[in-house]
Order: C-alpha cells, then structure tokens, then sequence
C-alpha cells in the first residue's frame, strides 16, 4: 500500500493500564497510521493529548527504540533526567534497553499532536519506574500483560 488517509486509518482511545493509573492518559486519541500501511515490523501512530492529558505511564522498553516527533502544541517530556518542554518540530528518541522512563504530558492549555514511531518486538517487556507497575512479553502475540513489580497479575 502506498499512500494512506489518515482520516481511513484505524483509531483507538483511552488507556489500558489498570485502575487507577489510566486515568492520566484516558482521553488521549490516537490514529494508526502503520496499521492502515499494513506495516508489522514498527508502529506509527498520530497520537493527539487534549489539554490535561499524558501519552503514557513514565516507562521503558527492553526491546522497543522509540521516536517522538511533535507536530502542533507542546509537551513536557518527563525522564529520569527531569522535564524538558518539547514544542512544534521538535522531537526525542529512546533506545530499546535504557531503563529511562519517558512520558509526555500537554500542560499547557491547547491540544498538541505527537508523531510516534517504534519498533515491535513480542519480547518486548518493561516497567514504570514511578508506580507499581511492569508489562511482560507478548503484547503482540497476546500473551502478555501488566503485572506488579513482584510478578503478581493485575
């Protein structure tokens, strides 16, 4: 497939984390762009955070690289390093293996946009260093899940 509608493509909403930790992220948007390409060997995804609004849980990934590219708005980047306000044209990336937890959080009292490409891997696992939560393998293939930091199911 070549080009792509991003108004076509496949959409999705919310968060999935367990209670009460989606409630930051629970009404963030999301087109996926790399879902409507047919794409399998990374994501891409137009995510859109109304005013309020978090892409995530802070977290790291084992085997996951990620790019974030901001389109309109701006964002605070949270790490292990601190914040950063990230605006329009500006981006960040993330190496799979680095236990930095990242999150981006709209502050500011407009939508902004985000560009997010990264790469899927089913061995792919992780944790939120802030919260008592980790995810295990096989998001992809539908074995995995969140979990407690001591291994205990949610």
């Amino acid at each position: 497939m070549a080009k792509i509608d991003p108004l076509a493509a496949p959409t999705a909403s919310g968060a999935r984390y367990p209670a009460p930790f989606d409630q930051p992220c629970r009404n963030r948007t999301w087109r996926r762009l790399g879902e409507a390409a047919g794409l399998t060997q990374f994501g891409v995804n137009l995510v859109r955070l109304p005013a309020g609004v978090w892409s995530s849980q802070r977290h790291w990934h084992s085997h996951e690289d990620e790019f974030v590219y901001v389109l309109r708005g701006e964002v605070v980047l949270v790490t292990d390093d601190g914040e950063e306000t990230l605006r329009a044209g500006e981006c960040a990336g993330f190496r799979a293996g680095v236990r930095n937890g990242h999150c981006f959080q709209n502050r500011s009292p407009k939508d902004a946009e985000l560009l997010v490409v990264g790469s899927r891997h089913d061995d792919d696992h992780g944790e939120y260093p802030d919260i008592d939560l980790a995810f295990g393998a096989g998001r992809y293939s539908g074995k995995g899940g969140f979990r407690h930091k001591d291994g205990t199911p949610y």
